[in-house]
């Protein structure tokens, strides 16, 4: 068991799932290193939580290296005890693969994808000196399954899933006293979808409406939930953490139907957009 005590990096803090366990983590005693690119989000958010923990504000872009490097420097200098890293900021790209250019593909990957790279490496130095500390990185639902529609967002979520499981079993054969814990949410009502890019060659509006209403529909999981959900896994040291019905009924669908689970996937998602 992972006690939540001490203190929690977190990027992506401003708003969505960040947020949430911020305010949950602060609630269980943690004090707090919140990162984001929207500074005056993080301000407004440490003012709620008030003054019973210690909170650091970092503006930071998790797409530079360097950011999230001087972020580790500061939030340690900060909070010498900190021993929880959560990657979590992310962004999302609507289009199929012809419809999205290569350096639509490569902001995404930098962001989702090298940026839970470049924050496990930057903390995990500190985090090993730690009696117990645990690194937490965001994958997604569709870092098990693959939808249309999502070549650039499920490329770089598969990816921080194999990158967190090896590490974390580089961790373990090392006997290291850091865990490191993968989550797949599902659907989470967050604002990824309305603040998403569209892919250069998508033309049709309408469909991007419909994208958005689509998943907005399907997202049934608040960020309270999903944030509580996550801190019950850490606690537990569970290596993979899943987060709603949606994303437990899809990760056992493509456990037995691994190469053909879109079709009847597919088929659930359009009963219940005609149910909504």
């Amino acid at each position: 068991m992972t006690a939540i005590r001490g203190a929690a990096a977190i990027t992506g803090a401003a708003s969505g799932i960040g947020r949430a366990l911020a305010i949950e983590l602060a609630n269980r005693g943690c004090d707090l290193a919140l990162a984001d690119r929207d500074e005056a989000g993080l301000k407004t958010l440490a003012a709620e939580i008030g003054g019973a923990r210690k909170i650091s504000v970092h503006r930071v872009d998790v797409s530079e290296a360097a950011d999230i490097a001087q972020f580790a420097t500061d939030a340690i200098t900060a909070h010498p005890h900190l021993n929880i890293v959560i990657n979590n900021a992310g962004v999302a790209l609507m289009g199929t693969f012809e419809e999205i250019d290569q350096a639509q593909m490569e902001w995404l990957f930098d962001i989702n994808f090298w940026g839970v790279v470049h924050g496990t490496r930057a903390f995990l130095p500190h985090l090993k000196t730690r009696a117990e500390a645990h690194i937490v990185n965001l994958s997604s639902i569709f870092g098990i399954i693959a939808p249309p529609g999502q070549s650039a967002y499920a490329a770089a979520k598969f990816a921080v899933r194999g990158f967190s499981e090896s590490v974390r079993h580089e961790l373990a054969v090392a006997g290291s006293p850091v865990k490191l814990s993968v989550v797949h949410p599902g659907g989470v009502a967050t604002a990824i979808a309305r603040s998403s890019r569209t892919g250069v060659g998508v033309t049709d509006n309408a469909r991007r409406s419909q994208m958005i209403e689509r998943f907005e529909t399907a997202a049934r999981t608040t960020p309270k939930d999903a944030a509580l959900r996550i801190i019950k896994g850490v606690e537990r040291n569970e290596p993979r953490i899943l987060i709603g019905n949606d994303a437990r009924f899809m990760d056992l669908l493509q456990r037995f139907r691994p190469a053909t689970y879109w079709a009847p996937l597919q088929r659930k998602l359009e009963k219940m957009a005609k149910r909504a």
